[in-house]
């Protein structure tokens, strides 16, 4: 079933704490400076005179276009669960987070202009988008690389795997380890229920989007370089994506809401 709709902001705030703030600020001496000057304004230029209450209706009114975007969340739902995850998900060995209602599987308006079936990683919102056709995509909350550590730019999705072996890198091993050579993929493994592999061309770049044992590090920069999801989403994430689709990670300082101008600079 479809959970409820809600307006979110850029800044992950809802409208209605928007609206709350409007209204103290509403009755401020400063807003209301504000108001008489965009009223000597329009008179200025020959506008009708505009009573004051009206112009407040107007600011108030245009409120949810500052930025804000209508989001839907997902319908909770495990169709894409094979009968192996549901037996290795149904006894964890991790404890089960709760995860911000900003970082669940939602349907978003989606402004920038990558092709339906493109992943688009935004690092600093801690955000991973699934374009759909007609301006939309699925958002879901990821942990993201620490800022020295993460990858961004283009890739493709070169390999596909479902409860993936981890085999740790040298780099790994020597920041973190010891580990053993390889762990066998399971519920305990790392990579979790699903592995995506970004390749540049034909080399493996060795970042993954996948799942995870740690889901309270959602909407987090904790990881060593990939994209963590839940194990729920990467599972719906999976059963989405093609081989050799597009992954766009933004680089910081660089937002996917920016708007449908907005161009990737690398």
């Amino acid at each position: 079933m479809m959970r409820r709709s809600s307006a979110v902001c850029g800044d992950g705030t809802r409208l209605i704490e928007h609206a709350q703030l409007f209204r103290s600020a509403l009755f401020s001496a400063r807003f209301g400076q504000h108001l008489e000057l965009l009223g000597v304004l329009l008179s200025a230029i020959g506008g009708p005179v505009v009573p004051r209450s009206v112009l407040a209706f107007f600011v108030v009114a245009m409120l949810p276009l500052g930025g804000c975007m209508q989001t839907t969340l997902s319908p909770s739902t495990d169709a894409s669960m094979t009968p192996r995850d549901r037996q290795l998900l149904a006894h964890t060995p991790y404890a089960q987070a709760s995860v911000p209602e900003q970082y669940l599987r939602h349907i978003v308006d989606y402004p920038r202009k990558e092709m339906p079936g493109t992943i688009l990683v935004d690092t600093d919102a801690r955000y991973l988008y699934f374009v759909l056709p007609d301006g939309k995509a699925i958002r879901y909350g990821v942990a993201v690389g620490e800022e020295a550590m993460a990858f961004s730019g283009v890739a493709r999705v070169g390999r596909l795997a479902e409860w993936p072996d981890w085999v740790p890198t040298a780099d790994i091993q020597a920041r973190l380890g010891p580990y053993p050579a390889r762990v066998p993929g399971g519920p305990a493994n790392p990579l979790g229920a699903r592995g995506i592999y970004l390749y540049v061309g034909n080399k493996d770049t060795l970042y993954r989007i996948h799942g995870t044992n740690q889901p309270e590090y959602i909407g987090q920069a904790i990881s060593s370089g990939c994209i963590r999801m839940r194990n729920e989403d990467v599972i719906d994430l999976y059963d989405r994506v093609k081989l050799n689709s597009t992954v766009v990670v933004l680089p910081p300082g660089q937002n996917a809401q920016a708007g449908p101008g907005a161009r990737w600079r690398g």
